[in-house]
């Protein structure tokens, strides 16, 4: 068969919601949003757990965190999986290159073209110019914090610019009969939360929306939501000040981006090898971006953490605006299966949604929860208790994925307009997303939602059962279903 070439967009804490199409009031991704427009954009699509590594070790093995063991971002040599992403396209035949961010298992040699690893604040080891080179000195000593001027390098320095030319080069030296894989992985908008001039000034920090709840927010949640103000506080006194500057500087980070991928997509263009071509565009995580008085990540479930940008066009997609069917990170890998008529291998939990972008018929059923998981596992930390942290990465001052605020176990389940979590205190979490966007107003002992909190629980415990790992796969042939999909329920045709 002709395989088609796929490109994968992948960014770094970017947030679900923040561009135009999908209802932000400022218009951030205009390209993007028009190359997605074509094609399909879930509304309802998670991440798999709200963390670096974890998230893209689900993206790669199709399986998530309390399978592939792979709970920290310092534990990628331990994932535990069957055949990946890379395995079923080099078997397929494709040219594979990764541009970009890494953080995951995979080693250079397993590419055919790896212009990686870019981190939040350098570039690869021996690959910068002497202007790239101040630049990076000059990332690190943000110290991972908000700039408060427009950074003085010029746009060749910044990392997208960087990584779209490298990729635009590995393509061009791709023969035309050979498909390829290439994986556009952006550090930003994670931060350093820095842009250069015009994006410094394009969207104005008294312009940017209002928080959904302010540092209020994190005392009413408790827990590690108070501890982790507390400790950036106690690094960056008065750090949550600069909330609009820094959804300021991570809305131009955002357009910076798209202007790349408006680069990146002409260059395939005038190469005429943008027809045959699918692309998929999707985030790691999310980000606070200034929410409960937090800056990144760390604290908590929230849907500002765990949603993310899901969106796929190309041949044979539809257009479609999903605003129905729970979708994860780790779905990406059996929809690209199902896409090269591959079989899904084994131990893979995700869906395939290709049906779905075809506009197939689909069990609706499949679709109507999702799951996700948070914690590095043992007790968890009381919001008093002060443990020694550890801060693996050179340079950092904090380490907002510590001992305390990853500490513990908790999943998540959705269905509708509700979420439940439950960790391994037992202690639970009931919110009404319609009526609490910020998840301030806990019902989960409420009485009058006594049917809903069961009937969630039973979801939970289903998608508990379902991650449980069926690898290694030994003497016996496990049943398997079409598609991976396990629920019950007649097949509906797409609205």
């Amino acid at each position: 068969m002709n395989r088609p070439n796929i490109v994968l967009i992948m960014t770094d804490q970017q947030r679900a919601g923040w561009t135009a199409a999908s209802g932000f009031p400022l218009d951030t991704m205009p390209f993007l949003d028009e190359l997605m427009g074509g094609g399909t954009q879930f509304q309802r699509a998670h991440t798999t757990s709200p963390l670096c590594v974890p998230a893209r070790v689900s993206l790669l093995t199709g399986r998530y965190p309390s399978a592939h063991r792979v709970r920290q971002n310092s534990a990628a040599a331990h994932v535990l999986r069957g055949a990946d992403l890379v395995d079923v396209l080099r078997d397929a035949g494709y040219a594979l290159h990764l541009a970009g961010k890494t953080h995951f298992y995979r080693q250079p040699a397993d590419f055919d073209t790896f212009a990686a690893p870019y981190w939040h604040d350098r570039g690869p080891s021996g690959a910068a110019t002497s202007d790239q080179v101040r630049f990076e000195q000059w990332l690190g000593s943000l110290d991972h914090s908000v700039s408060h001027e427009p950074t003085p390098f010029p746009l060749e320095c910044q990392f997208p610019h960087r990584i779209v030319s490298e990729a635009m080069n590995a393509i061009d030296r791709t023969p035309g009969d050979r498909p390829f894989f290439t994986w556009l992985s952006f550090p930003e908008p994670h931060n350093p939360y820095q842009v250069p001039e015009p994006y410094f000034s394009l969207f104005d920090p008294e312009e940017v929306p209002e928080r959904l709840a302010g540092p209020d927010g994190a005392a009413r949640k408790g827990g590690t939501y108070t501890w982790l103000r507390r400790l950036v506080e106690e690094k960056r006194p008065g750090y949550d000040a600069e909330w609009r500057r820094y959804r300021a500087n991570y809305c131009g980070m955002l357009r910076l981006i798209d202007d790349q991928l408006r680069r990146f997509f002409t260059h395939l263009r005038e190469r005429g090898r943008e027809a045959d071509t699918l692309v998929f565009f999707v985030a790691d995580h999310g980000d606070y971006t200034g929410d409960y008085g937090l800056q990144r990540k760390g604290a908590g479930m929230p849907e500002c953490l765990m949603r993310i940008p899901f969106a796929a066009a190309g041949p044979g997609v539809r257009a479609m605006d999903n605003r129905t069917d729970f979708v994860s990170l780790a779905d990406l890998f059996p929809t690209l299966c199902d896409a090269l008529d591959v079989e899904i291998p084994p131990g893979v939990q995700g869906r395939s949604l290709w049906p779905i972008l075809t506009g197939r018929p689909y069990p609706a059923e499949e679709f109507a929860t999702g799951y996700g998981e948070r914690g590095f596992g043992g007790m968890s930390y009381d919001v008093d208790e002060r443990p020694a942290l550890h801060f693996p990465y050179e340079g950092r001052t904090f380490d907002e994925l510590n001992t305390v605020t990853q500490s513990g176990t908790t999943v998540m389940l959705r269905r509708a307009h509700w979420k439940l979590l439950l960790d391994e205190r037992g202690t639970g979490e009931l919110y009404d997303l319609d009526a609490d966007p910020a998840e301030l107003d806990n019902r989960y002992d409420d009485p009058a939602l006594a049917g809903i909190r069961a009937e969630l629980t039973t979801d939970l415990a289903r998608w508990m059962i379902r991650v449980r790992d069926d690898l290694p796969q030994a003497a016996y042939t496990l049943k398997r279903a079409p598609h991976n999909w396990r629920q019950a329920g007649p097949l509906q045709p797409l609205p």
